[in-house]
């Protein structure tokens, strides 16, 4: 394990995984297993290795099924604490509703998600630039289904979602963020998606693209879950 970085981890473990009906009906997404363990703990097992031991989980949709799972952490060998919604506040309003309790930069990410990425990477990346938020990005050959990233050097751009031709390259975002406090007090209130937020603050020059290589799976959907839960060593 890694040096404890002293940055706290948002994850976002909150949501009804409709696409991945009937088996979200028992278990949130991010439970769901991949080689015998669920997709958050995989998760959670990267941050414990990069030195993220501060971790806040927000949970809505069968909240009780993480956290009897997880506890407080100390089994895993982390500090876990928990943003519960009542009803899902999207991926901006968690972040939101929680915002007093978050100190300094941190780091955010989607639970429904596998990778064998070195997360401290982007953390020391973040650190130097110091743009209002770094977005990891990875390269995938098919961006069709994704939204894609213009890059001018470390700044993004632009982002085109799910360009059919000429895609401004093969870089996508991973769900994998480090964040300025301050963008906060930026989001509205309520239910908001982070990534609108992010569509803004590129067009205006103050997000950075992290470009991690290694392997990334997205599982939020029947078939990419077949796909990793077949795949993923």
């Amino acid at each position: 394990m890694a040096n404890d970085l002293h940055v706290q981890a948002f994850i976002l473990a909150g949501g009804y995984g409709t696409r991945l009906l009937p088996m979200t009906q028992s278990i949130p997404k991010s439970m769901a297993l991949i080689r015998g363990k669920p997709i958050l703990e995989h998760t959670i097992n990267r941050l414990k290795e990069a030195g993220f031991l501060d971790i806040i989980l927000a949970v809505s949709h069968l909240k009780e099924n993480v956290m009897d799972y997880f506890g407080d952490g100390d089994a895993f060998g982390v500090r876990i604490k928990y943003a519960i919604e009542e009803t899902p506040l999207g991926t901006g309003g968690a972040i939101k509703a929680y915002g007093n309790n978050i100190k300094g930069d941190f780091i955010m990410l989607n639970g429904d998600n596998l990778f064998d990425f070195e997360l401290s990477k982007i953390y020391h990346f973040h650190k130097e630039k110091h743009p209002l938020a770094t977005i990891g990005l990875t390269t995938v050959e098919d961006v069709s289904q994704f939204g894609v990233a213009k890059m001018d050097g470390d700044r993004i751009t632009e982002f085109v979602e799910k360009p059919k031709n000429d895609p401004p390259s093969h870089l996508i975002d991973t769900g994998i963020y480090m964040i300025d406090p301050s963008l906060i007090s930026m989001l509205p209130e309520g239910v908001s998606n982070i990534a609108y937020e992010f569509e803004h603050l590129v067009r205006d020059n103050m997000i950075n693209g992290f470009v991690y290589s290694g392997k990334w799976m997205a599982c939020d959907t029947p078939e990419l879950y077949e796909k990793a839960a077949k795949e993923w060593s």
